[in-house]
């Protein structure tokens, strides 16, 4: 049994605003520390439920945070960007039997602890197939395509309610109960290392690959805070502006889908000034 993990920060223990997760800070310094706990409690648990191969992708930011000198020895990890999958990179290849969501959070426009969907700011929507969706989600729909299950999600309160629309049978833990974008009510890393480890292992048997679901052609449409972004996204070949700040576009499968909605964000974040946005 082998099991990817996918990890994000805004959703780990002890994180509640933008210092936290921002690269070269202090905050976010000390906080690599608690990530780390969060994804060596998935590791342990999924080892204890008999997973004979735990590979972590480093799914924030510059994707390079997780501290691999304090990582478990028994796991190994995929870091640095540039990967075709992103956030689920690994899971093409054939020989994953289930997926963890861990230290994820919810999608721009929701609630929910540092909510937002690839962009810290400039995206207050993004829809597949007029759905809500957040990062979750248009994982779940890509690895899906490929017969993995997501077998266990953490982060906050609002992560684990959404991640039950995506993955109805997952193990969710919630390490700390939505305040405000930037508050939080957080629980201990140790208590969160003996939730994460305990749901981990029992996740562990949902580990059991399916036929890949080919669900598309699907539509996704995404809105800015700015009408020039919208403009700025039609660079891309096939995303069309539907309203002042809307764009959308079909693509044929979610492999084909997130390749094109990295391709926007990143051409839209080069086009955002620093106090205008």
């Amino acid at each position: 049994m082998k099991i990817l993990i996918s990890a994000d920060m805004e959703g780990a223990t002890g994180v509640t605003w933008p210092a936290d997760v921002l690269p070269g800070t202090p905050q976010w310094e000390r906080c690599r520390t608690l990530f780390t706990s969060d994804v060596n409690a998935a590791v342990a648990g999924f080892l204890d439920g008999g997973a004979d191969e735990v590979l972590i992708n480093e799914a924030h930011w510059t994707m390079r945070n997780l501290l691999l000198e304090q990582l478990d020895d028994r796991a190994q990890m995929l870091t640095g960007r540039h990967k075709a999958l992103s956030m689920v990179e690994g899971v093409q290849h054939g020989d994953v039997d289930g997926i963890a969501f861990v230290g994820y959070h919810t999608g721009a426009g929701s609630e929910g602890v540092l909510a937002h969907t690839y962009l810290a700011n400039s995206l207050t929507g993004v829809w597949v197939d007029g759905a809500r969706a957040g990062e979750g989600l248009l994982n779940a729909l890509v690895v899906a395509e490929y017969g993995v299950p997501v077998v266990l999600v953490t982060g906050d309160d609002r992560t684990c309610h959404d991640a039950a629309k995506y993955a109805p049978d997952a193990r969710t833990v919630a390490v700390k109960d939505y305040v405000s974008r930037y508050a939080a009510v957080c629980r201990t890393p140790a208590r969160t290392a003996r939730d994460i480890r305990a749901a981990a292992a029992g996740a562990a048997a949902l580990a059991v690959r399916h036929e890949p679901v080919h669900a598309g052609p699907h539509e996704i449409a995404l809105e800015f805070d700015a009408e020039h972004l919208a403009g700025a996204a039609t660079v891309v070949p096939g995303v069309e502006q539907t309203a002042e700040r809307r764009v959308a576009y079909t693509a044929p499968t979610m492999y084909e889908g997130i390749r094109c909605f990295k391709a926007v964000t990143t051409l839209v974040s080069s086009a955002v000034e620093e106090q205008y946005g």
